[in-house]
């Protein structure tokens, strides 16, 4: 990053997506910042919690601030993965000559909302998972690639298990954070009632573009760490693993830890919190603030960890505690 004042203008214009957001949004303060995380990280988000909280009316509001294409897929047992991907069609020209040619799938836009992804099966999520890894797709033997900046927005309902298909561990990884989406306080469901039971409407400005947010991108890549920041995060992430030197509720519920995404996730999100902070370089706390979205998916229990109820948000917060004493 060339200067403070490129840093103070990528801040307003956070702030502004932030503002625009709070338009429509009632509360969920850390969703909508953990979500900016990952949008500036350069990753995806994956969006879990009941129905009702305005995972779907977020992602939208996130994507109307932004001058950039958008597409809702509706995840359901039978879609399909060229539903998803576009695919080749026979199409007869004015002269009666037949030739193939490739119709886009809706996954060719800048922001994609993977609305419950759960409900698709494993073929076609695959689909969707490769092209968020690769930020290519492949129909036909030719490879064709994504607009650019690109991310996925999914969301799920950890309620309703029937007829779903929980992502597999491995795609998991593909997201960059899993944000929980909590249930609304008393005074924040008063003022949802209040904006949502009269005709008012709430008109979001774009206010962030393709090059910006790629700027932002670019430039959050740039914030520096320091090598015990960075020694801490690796400690963090190595802590998850179950072994005799862990602590207890890792060795007794845990049946596997974070792989290497979970520590660049970490530092990816770290660096855009201390961005939007207005500083050049990673704390501790930055780490420490990125450590539970960025690895809560990231560490799988045990059967006795399944049975007992045990949530990997606590064991983070475990090691939190333990690897404070370490720095």
């Amino acid at each position: 990053m060339e200067s403070l004042q490129q840093l103070e203008r990528y801040q307003a214009v956070i702030a502004q997506v932030r503002e625009e957001i709070g338009k429509v949004m009632v509360g969920q303060r850390e969703v909508i910042e953990q979500m900016l995380w990952a949008v500036f990280g350069g990753g995806h988000a994956l969006l879990e919690g009941v129905p009702g909280l305005g995972k779907t009316l977020l992602v939208r509001t996130l994507s109307e601030a932004f001058e950039l294409s958008f597409q809702r897929i509706q995840f359901t047992p039978d879609l399909m993965p060229a539903d998803i991907t576009g695919t080749n069609i026979l199409q007869t020209d004015e002269e009666g000559r037949q030739q193939f040619r490739f119709q886009q799938g809706p996954v060719f836009a800048n922001v994609v909302l993977a609305d419950e992804i759960n409900r698709a099966t494993p073929k076609t999520q695959s689909a969707l998972l490769e092209a968020m890894q690769e930020h290519t797709v492949t129909a036909g033997g030719v490879t064709r690639k994504l607009p650019e900046p690109f991310f996925v927005l999914a969301t799920q309902n950890p309620l309703e298990q029937e007829g779903t298909y929980p992502l597999p561990e491995a795609q998991l990884d593909r997201f960059m954070l899993k944000i929980d989406v909590p249930f609304p306080t008393e005074s924040e469901l008063r003022e949802i009632v209040q904006r949502t039971t009269v005709r008012r409407e709430h008109r979001v400005d774009k206010v962030a573009d393709g090059g910006i947010i790629q700027e932002i991108q670019n430039a959050a890549q740039e914030i520096l760490f320091a090598d015990p920041v960075l020694n801490y995060a690796v400690r963090l992430l190595l802590a998850t693993h179950p072994s005799p030197e862990a602590i207890d509720p890792v060795r007794q519920y845990v049946r596997a830890g974070a792989g290497p995404r979970g520590v660049q996730a970490m530092i990816a999100a770290a660096k855009v919190r201390a961005m939007i902070d207005g500083r050049l370089n990673i704390s501790y706390e930055d780490v420490e603030a990125a450590a539970v979205p960025a690895l809560r998916h990231r560490i799988f229990l045990n059967f006795e960890g399944e049975a007992n109820g045990i949530r990997t948000d606590g064991i983070i917060r475990e090691l939190l505690a333990a690897g404070a004493k370490a720095k």
